[in-house]
């Protein structure tokens, strides 16, 4: 039997990895670091810092594997996406059966943010689940909209109203959410809120939050829209990649 942790380890902070995470990895057989390719490299390194910080346990194996790349060209996105994550169980099967021959241990993952909010990795563990004996356990991480309202010092929500977490694809393609005032806006590569109607909006942006690159940027969108763009692209020139996050607050 397999027993599959999965790690949230928040935006990649070491100082944001729990007790309890700390204490997994160290129980842990083998740990699998996935590889992004070399525009991506500080991903992996982020995770091996993480293991470099944490990890005291001599036996601990840490592997690293390429990771397969998701074909943007499938006209089906949600095809595309089945498509890959097919391909990524079969790169931890790989790896697993090369490195747990027995098929028994402990395997660990380390996912960004939480394993429960807009992640795949839970998905794909049941993918393995269909292969082979496995039992799958998840501890939290900090996820990057608690990251966010700490670096700007705001709360996430308005005194008993809601809010929507919501996509880039989703605010391109159906505009403000009809929920909620307030909307936390993840996974979006274009700057989404270029297609809104900026007035009346306030932004709250982070790139890299709780890093040492980190960068904020906060004020009315219709004044601050501009620079938000022109420093995420600085960042993602100067990274060859970039995280970023931002909380939108309509007035009523």
């Amino acid at each position: 039997m397999i027993e599959l942790t999965l790690i949230g380890i928040g935006t990649g902070n070491p100082a944001h990895v729990t007790l309890q995470a700390i204490g997994a990895m160290n129980a842990a057989d083998l740990i699998l670091i996935p590889l992004k390719g070399a525009d991506k490299s500080d991903l992996a390194g982020l995770r091996r810092a993480i293991c470099a910080t944490h990890i005291t346990n001599p036996a601990t194996k840490v592997v690293e594997f390429d990771l397969p790349v998701r074909d943007a060209a499938n006209p089906s996105y949600r095809k595309g996406v089945d498509d890959w994550h097919d391909a990524i169980a079969e790169a931890w099967l790989a790896q697993i059966t090369a490195q747990c021959p027995d098929l028994k241990g402990k395997v660990t993952l380390l996912v960004w943010g939480d394993p429960a909010l807009y992640d795949s990795t839970l998905r794909i563990a049941a993918r393995l689940e269909q292969r082979i004996a496995l039992t799958t356990k998840v501890i939290p991480g900090i996820t990057a909209i608690q990251a966010l309202c700490a670096a700007h010092a705001i709360p996430l929500n308005d005194i008993g109203a809601p809010f929507v977490i919501t996509t880039g694809r989703q605010i391109r393609d159906h505009g403000w959410p009809a929920a909620a005032d307030t909307v936390v806006v993840i996974l979006d590569g274009e700057c989404s809120f270029q297609s809104l109607d900026p007035q009346g909006i306030s932004i709250w942006w982070g790139g890299c939050v709780a890093m040492p690159e980190e960068v904020l940027v906060a004020g009315p969108l219709a004044e601050v829209g501009d620079q938000i763009l022109s420093t995420r692209a600085a960042l993602r020139a100067t990274h060859g990649w970039v995280m970023d996050i931002y909380l939108m607050r309509r007035s009523r």
